[in-house]
């Protein structure tokens, strides 16, 4: 299950560049809230409050509590949320409602575990190569997972994960491995280079061991 944020917000009525502007100089954060079939609200974030919540991976698949001048505007998820282009700011965020009754999808972050014990890396030196970081889920929000853990510590070289592979919370669907495409996730390989290092020696033992069979036939 998700983690549970709060936004309090303030409406405004003020739209255009210019009145963004003028929000974000007053330490203010430009936003919408759509979907659900209701009318869009234009609203004011604090952007400090905003900023401390983006920095944990679990505010984008949360459902968000918001506030509209102290009264109760419904859940959403962030759809949106754009950064200034060289500062650590936040430029606008967009905020979509959600219905506990009607699904849902969002991509959802991935966790890798057990790459360092792998033996494919421990034992015969792969290396790891993640293809995907994050996967689109469809699912009622009481069911929306913080994230999906991804096993590797059995892989050898040459092994992949896909999306098959992965173990889901009840009622989250995977939408590509749905739509028939059993992705992979993760696969463990030899560089080129250590690859043709190691075919190289063997063909080196062969040939020394060559001449030891001539002779004992």
């Amino acid at each position: 299950m998700s983690a549970k944020y709060e936004l309090n917000a303030e409406a405004r009525s003020a739209t255009g560049t210019g009145a963004s502007r003028r929000l974000r100089r007053a330490g203010k954060v430009p936003a919408i809230l759509y979907g659900a079939s209701e009318a869009p609200l234009m609203l004011a974030l604090d952007h400090d409050a905003l900023w401390h919540h983006t920095q944990h991976e679990a505010f984008f698949t949360s459902i968000l509590t918001i506030t509209v001048d102290g009264k109760a505007a419904g859940q959403a998820i962030v759809r949106d949320l754009q950064m200034h282009p060289f500062k650590p700011r936040v430029a606008h965020v967009d905020l979509q409602r959600i219905s506990a009754t009607e699904r849902l999808h969002i991509a959802v972050p991935l966790h890798f575990v057990g790459q360092d014990v792998a033996p494919g890396v421990k034992l015969q030196g792969g290396v790891v190569s993640h293809l995907m970081t994050e996967i689109d889920v469809s699912c009622l929000p009481s069911q929306l997972p913080e994230f999906l853990t991804v096993d590797m510590s059995e892989m050898k070289v040459n092994d992949s994960v896909h999306l098959s592979n992965l173990v889901v919370p009840e009622g989250v669907v995977l939408t590509d491995l749905a739509h028939g495409n059993d992705l992979a996730i993760a696969t463990i390989t030899m560089i080129r280079g250590e690859t043709e290092a190691v075919e190289v020696a063997s063909e080196t033992v062969a040939a020394a061991q060559e001449p030891e069979k001539k002779e004992g036939k």
